[in-house]
């Protein structure tokens, strides 16, 4: 028996003798009217118009109901609220705050929304690449190969006529570019975060630190690149993150048959050249765990003053090199553990060491090493970092506990982007497609930085998560009255958070004026 699971009218516990129902005909109201708040940042970073800018629009404007700058912006401020699904759209394109992302509120059509639903981003996102860039995966070959052979078999027993060139019989089959007519630049895209950085500051930093790190995002179809990763245990992408501080950017997506280096030579070139162009004494510093620890990279730091602090995976070799710092570690914890052999916590001691190191075979020469010899109860735990001989005013333990365990924030820079902003939602059937969608979400962490940063300076919400920002700021309930001369969006009079709402206005405001 079916349950209607979407009545008219809900009713819930009564309330001193009062009924309590509840039902969808509010009307014109939202539960996002903290949108007004992004839509002020996007205003002053000019980030969905730099984004548009990378789209080429080949719709008749004079039939096309919303403007590339709208699909855009809803794209990027619909991942910002929390709707990463394009299904939702569906709904949200009559929602009356976001309907002041669009360029008109009235369509030329009566029956049209002031946003796009999800067919309409879909076609944005899901536009096809040139046959030179799409990569064809294993299965898809596979079929091709096996129409190729039925082709020929069946041409043996037929031995039809050569139809003329003209026919188009022996070109691919392509997709019906009626509903693809907006395509993107890849490299244009790619630049927006790290132009939108280097306009940040008029004048230059000291020093760029560069967090690189790698992360997995699982898939569960027959997505273009889908390869089985051993040490995450599943079918992923690996995504490339760099980060300087909280500003992304970089986020390049891979396929896991890579290694886990694969593209980070070439995306720190092309950050260190632009910021060198704007910036050309500035101090550079490339961070990263032990799964960067290549030599092309580290020679490339080395060739163009670029400094270093990489990971460093540990060997026999660099075991024995630091035996003598272990034991006095291992005597330390032990002493520890006579003086006070009753304490609950686990003992440990740390002794560093600096070491001159260079592998038998991968590098190409003698590199400073700085090793950490602990020892944590009974087991011991060496770890080692290799860095450039630029990295001075500090001594082996400030290297390492001040300097590289620092690189740990971005860990949670990337959770931001993956749990709070879905980057992880990569289920397009292209990896080109799936690019996009990860830059999008790239694109929505930039908008949620820029409003901490511009808007949210000395509140409690300073240093917040962006999921945090969207529950206690974004989130606000509110009714929407639209007359010849405004739009009056009238807030719940009980938000908590009144006052840092208005002082983000105020910020806001004064900086677009």
């Amino acid at each position: 028996m079916k349950t209607e699971c979407h009545g008219s009218q809900f009713s819930f516990q009564g309330f001193e003798k009062r009924a309590v129902v509840a039902a969808f005909d509010g009307g014109a109201m939202t539960s996002d009217a903290g949108v007004l708040l992004l839509r002020e940042v996007d205003r002053v970073s000019g980030l969905t118009r730099r984004v548009a800018k990378c789209f080429t629009d080949h719709r008749d404007q004079a039939r096309a109901d919303h403007a590339l700058e709208t699909l855009v912006a809803q794209r990027i401020h619909g991942i910002a609220l929390g709707y990463e699904d394009l299904n939702d759209h569906d709904e949200l394109r009559h929602d009356p705050a976001l309907a002041l992302l669009s360029t008109t509120l009235e369509s030329r059509r009566r029956d049209v929304a002031p946003l796009a639903g999800k067919s309409t981003l879909n076609r944005l996102e899901h536009v096809p690449g040139s046959p030179r860039r799409r990569r064809k995966s294993v299965k898809q070959k596979l079929r091709e190969l096996a129409r190729l052979q039925a082709g020929k078999s069946e041409a043996k027993s037929n031995t039809p006529a050569a139809a003329p060139a003209s026919n188009g019989a022996n070109k691919p089959a392509a997709v019906n570019d009626r509903y693809f007519k907006i395509d993107h630049d890849d490299a244009a895209l790619e630049a927006v975060p790290l132009n939108i950085y280097l306009d940040l500051n008029k004048k230059s930093p000291k020093q760029i630190v560069l967090d690189l790190d790698g992360t997995d995002d699982r898939i569960h179809g027959e997505q273009e690149g889908r390869y089985f990763h051993g040490y995450y245990d599943c079918y992923c992408y690996i995504p490339l993150y760099i980060f300087a501080d909280r500003h992304l950017l970089a986020s390049k997506l891979r396929t896991a048959d890579l290694d886990g280096a694969a593209g980070a030579k070439e995306e720190v070139q092309r950050i260190v050249t632009a910021v060198r162009e704007r910036w050309p004494r500035v101090k550079i510093i490339v961070r990263a765990d032990s799964g960067f620890c290549r030599d092309d990279l580290l020679a490339w730091c080395e060739q163009n003053r670029v400094e270093y602090v990489i990971g460093l995976p540990g060997n026999p070799r660099l075991d024995g090199m630091i035996k003598q710092e272990l034991e006095q570690a291992k005597a330390m914890v032990e002493a520890q553990m006579k003086a006070r052999p009753d304490a609950p916590e686990s003992k440990s001691a740390r002794v560093f060491k600096e070491l001159r190191y260079r592998t038998r075979d991968s590098w190409s020469c003698e590199r400073r090493v700085v090793a950490k010899a602990e020892q944590t109860g009974d087991k011991a735990n060496p770890r080692f970092v290799v860095a450039s001989e630029g990295m001075t005013g500090f001594d082996a333990r400030g290297l390492y506990e001040d300097f590289y365990c620092a690189r740990g924030d971005m860990e949670n820079r990337i959770k931001e982007c993956q749990l709070d902003l879905m980057a992880d939602r990569t289920s397009a059937m292209s990896l080109r497609a799936n690019q996009l969608r990860l830059w999008f979400a790239s694109f929505a962490y930039i908008l949620m930085t820029e409003l901490r940063r511009l808007a949210l300076r000395h509140t409690e919400l300073e240093t917040a998560s962006a999921g945090t920002i969207r529950l206690k700021l974004l989130k606000i309930a509110a009714l929407v009255t639209v007359s010849v001369r405004r739009v009056k969006v009238a807030l719940a009079s009980a938000f908590p958070r009144k006052d840092v709402f208005a002082l983000a206005h105020c910020r806001l405001r004064s900086m677009a004026a």
